[in-house]
């Protein structure tokens, strides 16, 4: 993809997200035809995403790792995009639906990394992988339909947007975390307080470090890395909930915490 047709699909893109308005479709000729075009994309487009009001490139998101979100957006492979620093939350957030086209609130578990994980020439294994976390939490990923209609789109594009990244939700730090098997730790959904969810970490990859060690690699693949600070969201494992106006939904893991989301507008 030539340079100046990347340029192209960064500005439409950057001015849609920043617009709050929806997208029909990238045209054919910015339009990335595979998933390497459209991860030069994202970067392009979170490099100027961070200069402008969304703040620094603070951490990613990895979706479809689990069963539930492969089915539902019939995408097979993990996606990442990236988080930016003015769409944190702590525990709990109260937001508008009218700052989004399409809010969705997605349950995840999520980890800080203690220390940089740059290409040293092997790809990064479990091991390695756990030894560089500082903390586990629980969170909730906002999500956010950009588009007229997102299931017209093809994978590369969404991709390029950042897989619907909107913003996180994080619970407490739980630096002691080893005690933990996060692989049996259960989410527990609720919406309006009714149970809307259930679903184990196991449903992430099998366990949840397998996404971030596929990440770690997946960067180094790139020519990027993951930094110690970085906050990862390893992928929903109850399926997406799309907002409506007065919706509060808290999100449990036993061990972990909660969070919660309640929604105006």
């Amino acid at each position: 993809m030539k340079s100046d047709n990347i340029n192209q699909a960064v500005t439409i893109l950057e001015e849609n997200r920043l617009a709050n308005t929806a997208l029909e479709k990238l045209d054919s000729s910015v339009r990335p035809l595979d998933m390497g075009a459209a991860y030069k994309i994202q970067n392009s487009l979170n490099d100027k995403l961070s200069r402008s009001r969304l703040g620094s490139r603070s951490g990613f998101k990895i979706g479809c790792t689990t069963p539930v979100l492969q089915r539902y957006l019939d995408i097979h492979e993990p996606i990442y995009g990236e988080i930016f620093s003015s769409t944190m939350y702590k525990d709990t957030a109260i937001l508008d639906l009218a700052n989004y086209v399409e809010l969705g609130i997605e349950t995840e578990m999520a980890v800080r990394l203690d220390t940089d994980l740059p290409n040293n020439g092997d790809p990064y294994d479990f091991e390695h992988i756990a030894d560089a976390i500082d903390s586990v939490m629980i969170s909730i990923e906002l999500v956010d339909a950009r588009y007229e209609n997102f299931k017209t789109l093809d994978t590369p594009t969404l991709t390029a947007d950042n897989f619907f990244n909107a913003g996180i939700v994080l619970g407490r730090p739980i630096a002691d975390w080893h005690e933990l098997d996060l692989a049996s730790l259960e989410s527990f959904v609720t919406l309006n307080s009714k149970v809307l969810g259930r679903g184990k970490g196991s449903l992430i990859m099998g366990h949840p470090l397998n996404a971030l060690t596929w990440l770690a690699n997946k960067l180094c693949e790139q020519g990027h890395m993951l930094r110690g600070g970085n906050i990862v969201s390893l992928g929903s494992m109850v399926k997406t909930h799309w907002a409506k106006p007065g919706d509060t939904l808290h999100h449990h893991m036993a061990g972990l915490g909660s969070v919660s989301v309640t929604v105006k507008g």
